[in-house]
């Protein structure tokens, strides 16, 4: 008998230990989003010769201040990364359980390596930089361009990947949102890499927008649980 309740009460234990782990992992993928919004966007207003139309929020790891947003980068980075796990527990066995954090996972994984290889200053940011892009790129400027380019395409797929999920369980209009999160991001991200007018702000909004998506939903699972 005592070893019966001995063995019922660790149970209990591991059970609980385990619903903390997975509510803490998701509560970094909820935290990543506003994060990343609060600290580039009080860098957009603050810092000397820096234009959202002109420049990518990736401009701002450059200078003497960059360290703010590569520290952005690495601590959002490290956060989805957490936060794929809490979704892989929450989602496991459900429609997207096992993609949506796999997404998750990289696109955390690319936005630690744009913190490590920061852009190259360019068209007049930092303040004294020549106007127009830099003639030449620097092999980690390219590196975070590739590092860029994959987290956002892992984004954008975990949007679609969410918005099945979210159809297999009747949530309409959630599966809607995470679907139009996933377009955000193609389509800033296209405007962008076509030299369109105000490219960067459209790929900081469609980003930005998408992130805060897949917090809400870090924060909706973790509260279900």
């Amino acid at each position: 008998m005592r070893r019966r309740r001995k063995d019922r009460a660790m149970t209990a234990i591991a059970i609980t230990a385990t619903r903390t782990s997975t509510r803490t992992l998701l509560t970094a993928a909820a935290a990543a989003a506003p994060i990343w919004t609060i600290v580039s966007l009080a860098q957009t207003l603050t810092r000397e010769g820096y234009d959202i139309t002109r420049h990518p929020l990736s401009q701002l790891s450059t200078g003497s201040l960059g360290w703010i947003q590569i520290t952005n980068f690495l601590v959002v980075g490290a956060l989805l990364i957490a936060g794929s796990f809490g979704l892989r527990r929450a989602l496991d066995g459900k429609p997207g359980g096992t993609w949506a954090p796999r997404l998750i996972l990289v696109n955390g994984l690319g936005m630690l390596a744009a913190g490590v290889f920061v852009m190259d200053p360019g068209d007049g940011f930092p303040v004294g930089t020549p106007a127009g892009a830099p003639a030449t790129m620097s092999w980690h400027s390219i590196l975070h361009m590739a590092s860029g380019s994959v987290s956002f395409i892992a984004l954008a797929a975990a949007g679609f990947v969410l918005g099945r999920y979210f159809s297999r369980t009747g949530a309409r209009g959630a599966a809607i949102a995470s679907r139009l999160a996933g377009v955000a991001v193609i389509a800033g991200d296209g405007w962008a890499m076509s030299g369109g007018r105000m490219g960067s702000l459209t790929l900081a909004i469609g980003v930005t927008l998408a992130m805060i998506w897949v917090s809400l939903v870090a924060g909706h699972l973790r509260k279900s649980r």
